[in-house]
This record gives structure tokens, sequence and C-alpha cells, in this order.
């Protein structure tokens, strides 16, 4: 009986990370710079805040979702406060690092990059942010 548990886990897991698929993540439109004239306002440093934002939101939503809209394999969803407190007490850089690398811990394991190797650092890390912000 346990074989047979553990070949059914591993089926589900390996049809997981299959769905991880390897899709590549199209970079966020960039604007082009308006004319300067004047100097810029005080709300002008939160764009790039927002900018990273928009790609976030778009690698959570080709990526990401596919674990963490429901919580597949221990995957915290945005905005479960619960699940994603004792991640955010270890600071960012450990976040990214997990997500980056790849990590198992007691409440389950996160592919390298969400199993989409073409992904970027910076667009796992913009992830990272978009759902650790929702879950604040």
């Amino acid at each position: 009986m346990q074989k047979k548990t553990v070949m059914v886990a591993v089926a589900i897991l390996a049809t997981l990370l299959a769905g991880c698929g390897d899709k590549k993540s199209e970079p966020a439109p960039v604007a082009a710079p308006a004319a300067v004239t004047a100097p810029a306002p005080a709300a002008a440093p939160a764009a790039p805040a927002a900018a990273e934002n928009e790609l976030g939101k778009s690698v959570f939503g080709k990526t990401c979702a596919m674990c963490h809209a429901a919580g597949v394999a221990g995957a915290p969803k945005p905005g479960d406060k619960a699940d994603w407190g004792p991640r955010i007490a270890q600071g960012k850089d450990t976040m990214y690092k997990h997500a980056i690398e790849g990590f198992t811990g007691a409440k389950g394991m996160m592919p390298a990059k969400g199993g989409s190797a073409n992904l970027t650092d910076a667009e796992v890390k913009a992830a990272v942010d978009y759902m650790a912000d929702k879950s604040l």
C-alpha cells in the first residue's frame, strides 16, 4: 500500500512540474520617455516600482499562478497572510533565493524559477514581490 501511495505522489508531482511550462515571459512594455522641461515631480520615484509590479503581475499570471492561485503542492496563495507571514519574515533575499534556486520545506516544494528556466532572476524577483505585497 505504501508503494502505491509513493507512486501516486510521484505521478502527481511529475504532472505538476510538467504543467509549470517553459513559457517565455515578455518584458513589460516601456513607454517612450516624455520630454522633460521642468524638474520631475516628487512622485516620480514611484514609477519604477509600478513598472516592476506590472512585470511581477505578468510573470505571476503566466507562470506562478499555475500553482500559487490554488495552493498546489503547498504553494502559498497571494493574499494568504497566514501562509506568507513566516516567509516574509525571513526577508526578501531568502524568498528570492528559494524562488530562483528552488526549495523543499515542511509545507511543500518550490521548483527553481517555478519550473520555467527561461525566466530571468529579475522576473522571478518581481513575481515574488508581487505575491508578497498582496499578502501584507
